[in-house]
């Protein structure tokens, strides 16, 4: 009978180191997930889609524009209501570089936005937060004007 208090004793071994060894996050994937998600955020532009754009957006959203940050998802879409009101889209992006965090639940996009003729007139650095649902979310954007400068 000596075997089945055994028998647990090992089972409880077992389960303390393997039953909480967590796998880390695939980065690769994660990145995919982002640049998709980038994409189909850029695509409400395309499709003049102002509802989508709003669910991209977390609540606690900071947008870069002008002269003062626009701060929360309401007063981010109320700031580019207007980008949606023509028939076509005034400009597009997409992404070219995407990192994500270790942890898995961060993540930035940057590439080029460019105007209808498709000449690149600016950059845009975008974090994404990954909520509770596995969604991402937008929490920072920032658009640059393009440089012609010359890189030593």
């Amino acid at each position: 009978m000596r075997t089945f208090p055994f028998f647990f004793g090992v089972l409880s071994l077992m389960l303390s180191t393997h039953a909480f060894a967590i796998s880390p996050p695939d980065i690769e994937s994660l990145k995919q997930q982002v640049a998709n998600t980038e994409r189909a955020f850029a695509k409400t532009m395309a499709d003049r889609d102002y509802a989508a754009f709003g669910t991209f957006i977390a609540d606690d959203a900071i947008f870069f524009a002008g002269k003062r940050p626009i701060r929360g998802a309401e007063e981010v879409k109320k700031a580019w209501k207007g980008f949606y009101v023509e028939a076509a889209a005034p400009f597009s992006w997409t992404p070219e570089t995407v990192e994500v965090l270790a942890s898995g639940n961060l993540a930035l996009s940057t590439g080029p936005v460019k105007d209808p003729e498709g000449k690149v007139t600016a950059s845009f650095t975008s974090i994404w937060r990954m909520d509770a649902a596995g969604n991402w979310k937008i929490i920072f954007d920032k658009g640059n004007n393009a440089c012609n400068c010359a890189t030593p």
